[in-house]
């Protein structure tokens, strides 16, 4: 099974927008108000990864201390991460939590490279065998740091409230329902995630909100 289509450059991610407005006038309206869609590409690797678990359920400002702190002690490499041990770890600002999350992904040895050529469907299960990775953290991996065209990330609250609005739905798609709607927007399913996200942070502008 091939990788298939990678987002490498603006040029793809524009090349995934016009294909997803002349499908659906919808998406066309939210792309018009959206405007340019970003790149959101990011390194991937270990790092990526341990970014993604320091940022769960705390707020963008408290993800971004508490790295800080793991970088300025250089404890963002497996080894690092295995040699600072739960007290570094507790000292830099992680929960218990998350030291153990942050242990058990420095011990998984995921073959990185190995990733970036396996097809979507191994990503994600390679992924979410680590403790403290759920499937969103691998799909925006999988999206963000390897580049996969047709990954979405339908359990994000942020691409259900995008949904609701775009499609003027009653209520805010389930993560099931959201993920049944996407098959639609296949090959180009991360693009529209980046859609969702730009119009997202339009729609909490309107309501004055950041």
């Amino acid at each position: 099974m091939s990788v298939g289509r990678l987002i490498e450059t603006d040029s793809d991610v524009s090349e995934g927008a016009a294909w997803l407005a002349a499908r659906d006038p919808a998406l066309a309206r939210a792309l018009a108000q959206a405007g340019p869609l970003p790149l959101r590409r990011r390194p991937d690797g270990f790092a990526a990864l341990f970014h993604a678990i320091v940022g769960q359920q705390v707020s963008t400002a408290s993800a971004s201390a508490i790295w800080s702190r793991l970088e300025a002690g250089r404890m963002i490499t497996p080894n690092a991460v295995h040699a600072a041990g739960e007290d570094g770890l507790r000292a830099a600002g992680l929960s218990r939590q998350k030291i153990a999350y942050a242990l058990a992904l420095a011990e998984a040895g995921i073959d990185f490279h190995a990733l970036r050529r396996a097809p979507d469907r191994d990503v994600i299960a390679t992924l979410t065998a680590v403790k403290g990775i759920g499937v969103w953290t691998a799909e925006i991996y999988a999206m963000f740091a390897l580049g996969r065209a047709d990954v979405f990330a339908p359990g994000d609250l942020a691409l259900q409230e995008a949904a609701r609005v775009i499609f003027d739905l009653g209520e805010r798609p389930k993560e099931k329902a959201l993920r049944a709607m996407a098959l639609g927007w296949s090959p180009w399913r991360a693009v529209a995630a980046r859609l969702f996200f730009t119009y997202y942070r339009v729609i909490k502008g309107r309501e004055g909100t950041r």
